[in-house]
């Protein structure tokens, strides 16, 4: 029978899982009074950087400062009197009873002032957080009440890219793994993230489970709200055998292939089915865990004309690769292949990115090179100041690349 086969090939795959995502602010707050009151000051501008602990808004306190100087005389007065009683009781010129009143009449008005100054502090609102300002939604004179939107706070030194994959993946996908992101906004470009946490609750309604990594943003070329696309990545096999997707033959849960061995005559071909197991699929490939060797010639073509075992066989084309490409084509000269890989064969994404590989030649935009900065990866602070608060000793595990300084321009965003 005539059939056409080929090579079982040892390529570079990287085990990962495609998905969409939102870009989040690390930390985000609506400013808000908690009373109502008259604004007085505002003392940033819209857009502004702010510090945590900064002045934002100033309600009218004038009341409350008035109360504040009553409170602070009526302790004098507390504080005077309890003073001379010990002095009285001593000349037995007022009872114990006396003294013990003076002592709680002294508590009380500790108590007032505490409580005026606590009201007059309700009028400050200050930055929670070191982030940017919003579009603020009021000016000095305007009577807001308690719980109103005064301006957004967002730190996007960091951002969070939030997104989902299906439960079947929640055993691969660990804290600390790399994930590469696309924006369609920047087209050209891809940032690296690291899963910060995964959501132990599966959703029931999609059975997805969800995931928040950390991208570097110092360069402040992102924004909450983008729209990515999010390569997880769960590992990397430097040597994996793969073989053209028309090779697998399924058969219930079980998988085959037919494979080219010598036949009993010289220069003779005969079938032999061999059972598979499959890892990692990819268009028009698919790695073969076990049952096949390298170098290995399976059928991919023509298996409807082999009924069993040791048939003879006519190979047609003996040279051609995996994934159906003319032989000796690559990622440049095949720009047609659906693996043509984005990089060089080194790439952190390998063959996960080659759904969107460019052709060689056509004109693609790409974002201003990135201006490098030092310092170490602003998502990896939080897990620094916990392992200090613990008392984390060096050969504690963290994340990988907590360690070292990164470069956002070199690291975190790749052109």
């Amino acid at each position: 029978a005539a059939v056409e086969v080929a090579k079982v090939e040892i390529t570079k795959l990287s085990d990962d899982a495609q998905s969409v995502g939102t870009l989040r602010s690390r930390q985000s707050v609506i400013i808000r009074p908690e009373v109502s009151g008259r604004v007085t000051q505002i003392n940033f501008r819209d857009g502004d950087r702010v510090r945590k602990g900064q002045l934002l808004i100033q309600l009218d306190d004038q009341l409350q400062a008035a109360q504040i100087k009553q409170s602070e005389a009526e302790l004098s007065i507390a504080r005077a009197n309890h003073k001379r009683h010990p002095e009285l009781v001593a000349q037995n010129f007022i009872s114990q009873r006396s003294v013990d009143e003076s002592a709680a009449n002294l508590e009380v008005a500790q108590a007032r002032l505490a409580l005026s100054q606590a009201t007059a502090a309700r009028l400050k609102i200050f930055a929670p957080f070191d982030g940017m300002t919003g579009i603020r939604t009021v000016n000095p004179g305007d009577y807001l009440k308690d719980g109103a939107d005064v301006v957004n706070i967002e730190d996007i030194e960091a951002v969070f890219v939030d997104f989902r994959l299906p439960e079947r993946f929640q055993a691969k996908v660990r804290k600390g793994q790399k994930a590469m992101v696309d924006l369609d906004a920047l087209p050209g470009r891809k940032f690296e993230a690291f899963v910060q946490a995964v959501d132990p609750l599966i959703d029931t309604n999609g059975r997805s489970v969800g995931i928040r990594a950390c991208i570097d943003n110092r360069q402040m070329q992102l924004r909450p709200g983008m729209f990515a696309r999010v390569t997880a990545m769960f590992g990397e096999r430097d040597r994996a055998k793969v073989v053209p997707e028309e090779a697998i033959i399924p058969q219930g849960q079980r998988q085959f292939v037919i494979k080219v061995v010598d036949g009993p005559e010289k220069d003779s071909k005969i079938s032999q089915r061999v059972e598979v197991k499959v890892g990692i699929r990819r268009p028009g490939r698919v790695e073969v865990t076990e049952g096949l060797n390298e170098g290995d010639v399976v059928v991919v073509a023509g298996h409807q004309r082999l009924q069993k075992d040791g048939s003879p066989l006519r190979v047609l084309d003996l040279s051609r690769p995996v994934g159906g490409a003319a032989p000796g084509s690559g990622p440049q000269g095949n720009p047609g292949n659906p693996m043509a890989a984005s990089g060089p064969p080194g790439s952190p994404i390998g063959a996960a990115s080659a759904p969107r590989a460019v052709p060689n030649g056509t004109p693609r935009s790409k974002a201003a090179p990135a201006r490098p900065v030092e310092g170490p990866n602003p998502c990896f602070a939080d897990a620094s100041a916990d392992a200090a608060g613990q008392g984390r000793g060096p050969g504690a595990s963290r994340p990988a690349g907590a360690g070292a300084p990164a470069r956002s321009g070199a690291g975190s965003a790749k052109p």
